[in-house]
């Protein structure tokens, strides 16, 4: 790898890149995942120049998103007279622009003389840095490539950093220590994944009683406001909460409805005699004058209405526009998402909602279950994570299954049991080990029943959030720097 023509590193930079995105849902390949970071870091490292090294890291990290977040050209393609022609540009703009960090950490490493462990920690904390910078997006980390495995369970103790951290250095050891550094890592990998399954293998208390229904209507996104087919939807997530035997919490997935909260004409009552007193929480949109929320509410025992949660973490450009108002006023350019104007506003923040009979849940809709710093940031610590999503904007390439990873990922870090709606799936209800307890495949119609999981006592990561990440950064970073300025035999 090292001794690649500098003409062609960027090029085998890049394809070590696509070959670690390999490790990502749904084809989770972590052998070649591993394989493919290890060879991008020693290719950056090896590079002669600072520029070299960016550009070298830049190409990495441009494989790995291009093949990671290839699913991010299906939005356009629900309408593709209309927007088809961005589809090439909004993958080619997103693996390149996420990619920018990479090279940042590439740059900086080798200014620094750090070597391959020194670009480790450097893409370490640049992934940290990407996952909160603009909003973040901290989607397709190194450290996902554990999700649905053993070495997940590490989350628990420090979240998804300490994890991309943990990966990134066993990536790193053969190209900084040879021979000796490929032994460590696979007795890295060994000690991560004997310790997950020590974490995963212990007993989960037995589930409190609460039986949960999950509905996925199956509503293809070109079809899903046509006004026959959304009464088709409508009518199979009726059928859905009415059938036999009776619930305790039925959950619809995001915009379940093509009806206003506002202006619901007689869908309320609808759903409330398929619910005969089961609560049901269902998508929604809603309208206050001129401004609009994508928002989850609770129909109580009674029938009415008795929360309303409005989505806070909006998807930028597919739910609201920086600079929204003139764009649409100039060029009409309006959100993806947003059904009426030109986007969403943000909802007040997290916030608990009480279920009767199931606990205090707590609502993420879609984008917000990829934040774990919103479960954090909650009035009080929640009984069931309730996620509610649209999927069918990914379409049936890797963004659902990585959706769900997600979940999944959450889940572990906070010791919580996770019940997911996703339109046309895949709809979940997961354990507080992250463990997928029942499950609607994608493009299925149907629901499922299922014993809500019982929830595990906070975890270290619960607790004490992203500061042991932010420490084992800093101890690794202070190492990294003291052995670069070491004097050299």
């Amino acid at each position: 790898m090292t001794a690649a023509r500098p003409g062609l590193r960027p090029f085998v930079a890049a394809a070590c890149g696509a070959a670690a995105a390999l490790g990502q849902a749904p084809w989770s390949l972590w052998p070649l995942a591993l394989s493919g970071l290890a060879g991008g870091v020693a290719l950056a490292a090896a590079a002669p120049t600072a520029r070299g090294a960016a550009l070298t890291a830049w190409a990495f990290g441009a494989g790995h998103f291009a093949l990671a977040l290839d699913w991010i050209v299906e939005p356009f393609l629900v309408e593709p007279e209309r927007h088809g022609w961005m589809a090439p540009f909004a993958l080619l703009f997103m693996a390149g622009g996420l990619a920018l960090f990479w090279g940042l950490a590439g740059w900086l490493s080798a200014r620094l003389r750090a070597g391959a462990a020194g670009f480790a920690v450097a893409l370490a904390a640049a992934e940290a840095l990407r996952s909160h910078v603009l909003t973040g997006f901290p989607w397709a980390l190194p450290g996902h490539v554990w999700i649905g495995l053993p070495p997940m369970q590490l989350a628990a103790l420090a979240g998804t950093g300490a994890l991309t951290l943990a990966t990134l250095t066993l990536a790193a050891l053969p190209a900084a220590a040879g021979w000796r550094g490929l032994v460590a890592a696979v007795a890295g990998v060994a000690l991560l994944w004997g310790a997950g399954l020590w974490r995963a293998s212990g007993p989960l208390p037995p589930p409190p009683g609460p039986v949960v229904r999950v509905v996925q209507p199956n509503a293809a996104q070109d079809l899903k406001w046509d006004p026959v087919w959304a009464e088709t939807f409508f009518a199979r997530q009726l059928d859905a909460t009415a059938a036999d035997p009776r619930p305790d919490l039925v959950l619809w997935p995001e915009t379940a409805v093509d009806f206003l909260l506002n202006r619901p004409g007689d869908g309320l009552d609808r759903i409330a005699a398929a619910a005969a007193g089961v609560p049901v929480a269902f998508g929604v949109q809603r309208t206050e004058g001129w401004r609009g929320w994508n928002s989850l509410a609770l129909m109580g025992r009674d029938g009415r209405i008795a929360a309303v949660y409005d989505k806070h973490r909006l998807v930028p450009f597919g739910e609201y526009l920086p600079g929204g108002d003139l764009l649409f006023d100039l060029f009409g350019v309006g959100a993806f998402a947003a059904q009426e104007g030109q986007g969403y506003s943000a909802g007040p923040g997290p916030r608990t909602m009480p279920v009767p009979g199931v606990g205090r849940a707590l609502p993420l809709i879609c984008y917000e279950a990829v934040f774990p710093g919103l479960i954090r940031a909650a009035e009080a610590r929640p009984d069931v994570l309730m996620l509610a999503t649209n999927d069918a904007w990914f379409g049936r390439r890797s963004g659902p299954f990585q959706h769900l990873g997600l979940a999944r990922l959450r889940a572990v870090e906070f010791g919580l049991p996770a019940v997911r709606a996703a339109n046309t799936g895949v709809s979940a209800v997961i354990d507080a080990r992250g463990g997928v307890v029942a499950a609607l495949p994608l493009g299925a119609a149907g629901h499922l029943d299922a014993a809500l999981p019982a929830a595990l006592p906070p975890t270290p990561y619960a607790r004490a959030g992203e500061w042991p990440f932010v420490l084992l950064l800093g101890l690794a970073a202070a190492g990294v720097l003291w052995r670069a300025r070491a004097p050299r035999p």
